[in-house]
């Protein structure tokens, strides 16, 4: 079964950037769609990006034009590219693969369709 472990969250001034990493061991992390959500206090988990096996991505309205998800394939690590970050964007960031649809073409935005989780990393924008 597929690990993921996130890396890379901190606290982060209104505009600035940061890059969020997910690190995937004991699995086929090529074969996989791969995820970001982000739960903020209070609220509920939210879709963020997500990206095919082989590179077609999916963004949230809210983050579309200021995120950027891409992946390394041979180095089994997700990216979360974050520019012009917002206090709104404060929350624990999840990163997630989809281990049971093996080199979709189709992209997902809903939790449910992804099986293996991170533990989480926060990032914190203040103003």
């Amino acid at each position: 079964q597929v690990q993921l472990v996130e890396s890379g969250g901190g606290l982060v001034q209104a505009g600035g950037s940061l890059r969020l990493s997910c690190a995937a061991s004991r699995g086929t992390f090529s074969k996989y769609a791969m995820g970001w959500f982000r739960q903020a206090p209070g609220k509920e988990r939210e879709f963020v990006a997500a990206i095919t096996w082989n590179g077609g991505t999916l963004y949230a309205d809210s983050v579309k034009g200021r995120f950027t998800i891409s992946r390394d394939n041979a180095k089994s690590v997700e990216y979360l590219q974050m520019n012009s970050l917002k206090p709104e964007d404060t929350a624990v960031y999840y990163c997630a693969a989809d281990t049971s649809r093996l080199y979709s073409s189709t992209i997902y935005s809903n939790a449910g369709a992804f099986e293996v989780w991170g533990q989480g990393t926060l990032v914190t924008v203040s103003s």
